[in-house]
């Protein structure tokens, strides 16, 4: 609830806004609020999470998704976040968060998404995997949701640390299936 007129913020001045690419960034500027703080009164880990969520909604809707998403009842799906913390932000302190398209495969997109001091400083960087689902939990292919926007575009390659990440991920999917 607490992040509720940011959300609406974020909706609106992305549907009344400016469309983008979307292969673009998209920049988005807030400022550290008493509810964001932890007990060492710096924004908490598991906010730059959650303000993630504003970022990817920006670049879905400037980028033109919104309609598509409606007409064929797909919903945006997370798969998984890594976060690196660099620097703490304080109270008070305005930030921007820029989220771009890094890449996709088949069944997947990759984002990056950073936030930065107004100086332009580094406080955490994070990637992030997502997916498309139509009812019933079906995933909609990259190529579908390429089709269904009017676009062609080969998949950008795939930085190594998306690769290294994947590796991660697939290590840590293997020894859940151990245990």
């Amino acid at each position: 609830m607490n992040l509720v007129f940011r959300m609406i913020r974020v909706i609106l001045a992305a549907l009344l806004g400016a469309r983008m690419d979307p292969m673009g960034t998209s920049v988005l500027t807030f400022r550290v609020l008493p509810n964001d703080l932890d007990a060492n009164l710096h924004m908490n880990n598991g906010r730059y999470a959650t303000i993630m969520d504003l970022g990817r909604i920006d670049l879905m809707l400037r980028a033109g998704l919104a309609g598509v998403l409606w007409r064929n009842r797909w919903n945006p799906v997370l798969g998984s976040v890594a976060l690196r913390y660099r620097r703490s932000l304080a109270p008070f302190e305005k930030y921007r968060l820029k989220t771009r398209m890094l890449c996709w495969d088949s069944k997947w997109l990759y984002l990056e998404q950073t936030f930065e001091t107004m100086d332009g400083r580094l406080a955490a960087v994070g990637i992030a995997k997502g997916v498309f689902l139509e009812r019933g939990g079906r995933v909609v292919t990259t190529a579908q949701l390429l089709e269904a926007v009017g676009r062609e575009v080969p998949a950008p390659p795939v930085p190594p640390e998306i690769l290294a990440w994947q590796e991660a991920e697939q290590a840590l999917s293997d020894r859940a299936k151990a245990a």
